[in-house]
């Protein structure tokens, strides 16, 4: 996108999570997580950052590092029973920006599956361009 050029959500974008954890629970995926948020997860835990990598994160690939999943699939932090992220106010960067993820703001018509597939996109506040903007930088630098 040409520095001038808006983006075509520039009227903004409308997001309020209804805690239907989808974005949490079933088809395994991948949760990136920084070698800072490792800390920060360690220091709310309670744990060493050791620690929190061996029972809380595995290696993907050379240099990331995710994290773990149930064996149903869900994030191991999430609890079914109060359909919460037991460790949201620590959550990586990756759970804090959903679902105004590069991939899901390419056009329009991404932002329309995304909607189909999250009950809270499309719904809620009003989000301004700059909100969104800086959430997918935090994602896609």
């Amino acid at each position: 996108m040409a520095h001038s050029e808006k983006p075509w959500y520039s009227q903004g974008l409308r997001f309020a999570c209804t805690r239907c954890g989808a974005c949490c629970t079933g088809v395994p995926g991948h949760v990136w997580i920084s070698e800072q948020e490792v800390r920060e997860l360690a220091r709310f835990l309670g744990v060493s950052v050791t620690e929190a990598k061996r029972r809380f994160t595995k290696r993907m690939g050379d240099d990331g590092r995710v994290l773990r999943e149930q064996a149903n699939g869900d994030c191991i932090f999430f609890d079914r029973k109060t359909r919460e992220c037991t460790v949201y106010d620590v959550r990586p960067a990756q759970c804090r920006t959903w679902p105004f993820w590069p991939s899901n703001l390419r056009t329009p018509q991404a932002w329309v599956e995304t909607c189909q597939t999250c009950p809270g996109a499309g719904t809620g506040r009003l989000f301004s361009v700059e909100e969104i903007l800086e959430a997918s930088r935090q994602i896609d630098p």
